[in-house]
C-alpha cells in the first residue's frame, strides 16, 4: 500500500508547476531537514517548477541550516502543499495550508488526523527524514540526490534518534543512512554544528542537573520557569531541549521537562521514556507523539503535578512487573 502511495505523490509531484512545503511549528532537526532536504531534492530534480519552503515558526538551534521563503496567498490556488513531520492540521507551522489545491500528508507519528488528500505515515519510521530518504532513493532514476540534500536528511535522522539509540531505528534505518554518507555528507561540519556548546550551553546543563527532581519510582523531572528561561537567554525551544539533560539517571526510566509557556499562558511538557510507553499519558494531557517520546500540554501547577504523578504511577507498575531494566 505504502508503495503505491509513494507512486502517487511522485506523480503529484511531477503534475504540478507549483509545490509548497511546509512542516510542523516549533521545528526540530527532523522538521527541519526533511523540508529543506525534500525542497533541495525537487529543486535540483525539477528545475522548470516553483519550489517554495514556507513556514511561519523557526529555531534558532537550526538556523546553520539557512533561511526559508515567503509567497503571496494567490501561489496557493494551483499549488500543491507537501506538509512533512506533521501530526496534526494545528500543529502546521502555515497557517494558509487551506489554500492549496492539494495536501501531501508525509509524517512517522501515530496517525491521529489524516488531513492531507495524499496521506503516506509510516509510524515505525525513525524519523521522517528516514522516509524522505526512502523516497529519494526509491526513484532515484528521477529524483536528484545530491551531497546538500543528503546533509539535511541525514541532519534528521541523527538528531530524531539521538545518533541512532531509539526505538524505530532498524536495519533499513541504518541502511539509509549509510546510503546517504555514500552521497558525501561531512560529518565533522554537521556535527559541530549540532554538538559542541558554548559556555553558555554548559552553564545551563549544570543548573539543569542542580535542579532535576525525582519521584519515589524514578521519573526525573524538572520545570523551566518564565524567570530560568530569562535568566540564561531561553526560546521554548532551547528550554524544551533539556530534557535530554535527564536521560542519563540510573534507574529513572521517564523524565520529563516543564516549560512555562507564558505568551499561551499554558506549560509545554515534553515527555521521554526507556521501555515503557508515554504516548498514552501525552494523550490524557492533550497531546500525544511516538511511544517513548511525546509532548503534551498542560495548563496549571495542579495539573503539572497530576502528570508527574501518573507518570510515577506507570513508571511503577512496570518496574513492579518486568525484570531485566537498568
Amino acid at each position: 500500500m505504502n508503495e503505491q502511495t509513494k507512486q502517487i505523490i511522485l506523480e503529484k509531484i511531477e503534475a504540478y508547476q507549483t509545490i509548497i512545503v511546509s512542516r510542523h511549528i516549533r521545528p526540530d532537526g527532523d522538521a527541519v531537514g526533511s523540508t529543506k532536504g525534500l525542497v533541495k531534492i525537487l529543486k535540483d530534480s525539477f528545475p522548470a517548477k516553483d519550489i517554495y519552503l514556507v513556514n511561519e515558526d523557526y529555531s534558532d538551534y537550526l538556523a546553520f541550516c539557512g533561511g526559508e521563503d515567503c509567497v503571496s496567498d494567490m501561489v496557493y490556488a494551483d499549488a500543491l502543499l507537501i506538509v512533512i513531520d506533521t501530526g496534526t492540521r494545528d500543529r502546521i507551522s502555515n497557517s494558509k495550508f487551506r489554500l492549496a489545491k492539494e495536501i501531501v500528508k508525509i509524517d512517522h507519528h501515530i496517525e491521529a488526523d489524516p488531513y492531507g488528500d495524499v496521506n503516506w505515515v509510516e509510524d515505525f519510521r525513525s524519523s521522517a527524514c528516514e522516509m524522505i530518504a526512502d523516497f529519494a532513493f526509491t526513484f532515484k532514476e528521477k529524483l536528484c540526490l545530491s551531497r546538500e540534500a543528503a546533509t539535511y536528511i541525514y541532519l534528521g535522522m541523527v538528531t530524531d534518534s539521538d545518533r541512532f539509540r531509539f526505538e524505530g531505528v532498524t536495519g533499513d534505518t541504518m541502511r539509509l543512512a549509510g546510503a546517504l554518507l555514500d552521497c558525501g555528507v561531512d560529518t565533522e561540519a554537521l556535527f559541530s554544528n549540532l554538538y559542541v556548546d558554548d559556555f553558555r550551553t554548559l552553564r545551563l546543563k549544570s543548573f539543569v542537573y542542580d535542579h532535576i527532581r525525582i519521584t519515589e519510582n524514578g521519573v526525573a523531572y524538572i520545570y523551566m520557569s518564565k524567570e530560568i528561561q530569562e535568566q540564561f537567554g531561553l526560546t521554548l525551544e532551547a528550554a524544551s531541549a533539556v530534557v535530554g539533560d535527564l536521560s542519563k539517571i540510573r534507574g529513572s526510566l521517564i523524565w520529563v521537562a516543564f516549560i512555562d509557556n507564558t505568551k499561551k499562558g499554558n506549560i509545554r511538557v515534553r515527555l521521554r521514556s526507556r521501555f515503557l510507553g508515554i504516548n498514552d499519558l501525552a494523550i490524557k494531557y492533550h497531546g500525544g507523539g511516538h511511544n517513548m517520546a511525546a509532548g503534551a500540554t498542560v495548563f496549571s501547577v495542579e495539573e503539572m503535578y497530576a502528570l508527574i504523578g501518573d507518570a510515577d504511577k506507570l513508571l511503577g507498575e512496570y518496574k513492579s512487573t518486568h525484570e531485566g531494566w537498568l
